[in-house]
């Protein structure tokens, strides 16, 4: 983790992870939901968290392994939720209490999908 000030910054994703998601499927919904927070700056632990998996999990879903039918509905719904807050200028988050804050808003949407 990055400190700016007293702000603790996420950790970015690295530059070779990034290059193997554009490698990676476009169709697979791991892959579309790796990209969408390495653009929204989102930690893939508190990723993890809001869908109720392991960080292991969500980084095997970036990379295109399986994942179960339960969760692709919510993954559906995360990016949408995602792409809006980006469109309104809400994301990128700026700092892992930001990051937190934000899933924190959005988990109760995903609980009920």
């Amino acid at each position: 983790m990055e400190k700016r000030g007293e702000e603790i910054m996420p950790r970015p994703y690295s530059d070779k992870f990034i290059l193997g998601l554009n490698k990676g499927n476009p169709k697979s919904k791991g892959v579309q939901l790796g990209k969408i927070c390495v653009k929204a700056g989102l930690p893939a632990k508190y990723v993890a968290n809001v869908f109720g998996v392991s960080r292991m999990s969500i980084h095997g879903w970036f990379r295109g392994k399986i994942i179960r039918n339960k969760n692709i509905a919510k993954i559906d719904k995360f990016i949408k939720l995602v792409n809006n807050s980006l469109a309104d200028g809400d994301l990128p988050v700026a700092t892992i209490e930001q990051a937190k804050i934000y899933l924190a808003t959005i988990k109760p949407n995903l609980i009920r999908v």
